[in-house]
């Protein structure tokens, strides 16, 4: 007999994430609060009854390994919850999700909700800035078939069982779904309007630019770098200086204000994260006993975090005040 879905009761809500294989993708929504309740399953494709995870394996069937997510809207939102389903996949293929490959494994959104389509179609197309181009599906789940007692919380019975979720997810899904909240109510387009996807991906989802990939790295014009995102005053050219690191240095902030300092544990290392302190944007990390730097520390911040005003502009972009600040 089919399973179908319920229509959202009380004050509980579903939404339907496949993610490659269901086992890591199952394990990781489950320790996200606001989560009650997460099934394995096969969703979508052209059958009449359920499935069996052999005929899944074999593509014929159309279904993807997808989970079903419960959750309480007033804890964790919807948006939280799509930015953390991006953060454990990689969006731009088709049909595989790490070593696993067949249509199976295709990446997908699926609701019961149609007024939940607004809030997956605006992260989508931020995903889609961000990357160039996405290979995930976002549809109106039409079916959907709990998969088979075994695979239900498959990695808690089998401790050393195969999961394509990196281990570093779980580590870090506390700082995943604080980052995914924060970022939870965001305009949709005015995002991609006001970023090019490097500069979001930079300052909004803490990532790191390539070394050497920006001008200005080796730049030692006279001026201010500013905030991309506020326009906030952080560094000026008097204490920037040329790092064989790749990335913009400098050796402070303009003032002891402009960034706020963070543990940062990710990538099993601890280092010093800075962020702006009235945009909140990621910019880099800071570290001491740099043999490079003038004074030993070396703020080492993405050129994507920063807007560059030169000295002769600053009058006019309304930074004259800080004319006094550079030699």
């Amino acid at each position: 007999m089919r399973q179908t879905t319920s229509s959202t009761t009380g004050k509980t809500k579903e939404i339907y994430f496949a993610g490659g294989c269901f086992w890591g993708t199952e394990k990781f929504f489950k320790a996200i609060p606001g989560v009650g309740e997460v099934v394995s399953g096969y969703a979508q494709g052209g059958v009449s009854e359920a499935p069996s995870y052999e005929s899944v394996c074999t593509g014929q069937t159309g279904c993807t390994e997808t989970v079903k997510v419960v959750y309480d809207p007033s804890v964790i939102s919807l948006d939280a919850l799509v930015l953390a389903f991006f953060h454990i996949i990689d969006p731009t293929v088709k049909n595989r999700q790490g070593a696993d490959i067949g249509s199976q494994y295709q990446t997908g959104i699926y609701y019961t909700d149609e007024q939940d389509f607004a809030a997956i179609d605006k992260i989508m197309h931020i995903e889609d800035a961000i990357h160039g181009g996405i290979r995930v599906e976002a549809e109106k789940l039409t079916h959907f078939y709990p998969a088979e007692e075994y695979h239900q919380d498959y990695l808690a019975k089998n401790q050393g069982g195969y999961c394509h979720v990196p281990l570093s997810a779980f580590r870090t899904i506390d700082e995943i779904v604080h980052e995914a909240n924060r970022l939870g109510l965001p305009t949709d387009q005015a995002i991609i309007e006001a970023f090019a996807p490097e500069e979001y991906r930079v300052t909004q989802l803490g990532a790191t630019e390539e070394p050497f990939a920006h001008k200005y790295a080796g730049s030692m014009e006279r001026g201010l770098y500013v905030d991309i995102t506020t326009g906030e005053p952080l560094f000026t050219s008097d204490d920037k200086y040329l790092s064989s690191c790749g990335w913009p240095a400098f050796t402070r902030t303009v003032d002891e204000n402009a960034a706020v300092e963070k543990v940062d544990t990710s990538h099993n290392r601890v280092r010093t994260e800075v962020r702006s302190s009235q945009g909140d944007a990621h910019l880099g990390h800071v570290f001491t006993g740099d043999a490079e730097s003038p004074n030993g520390t070396r703020y080492c911040i993405n050129g994507a975090a920063l807007r560059f005003i030169p000295y002769d502009d600053l009058e006019k972009e309304g930074y004259g005040e800080y004319r006094d600040y550079i030699v």
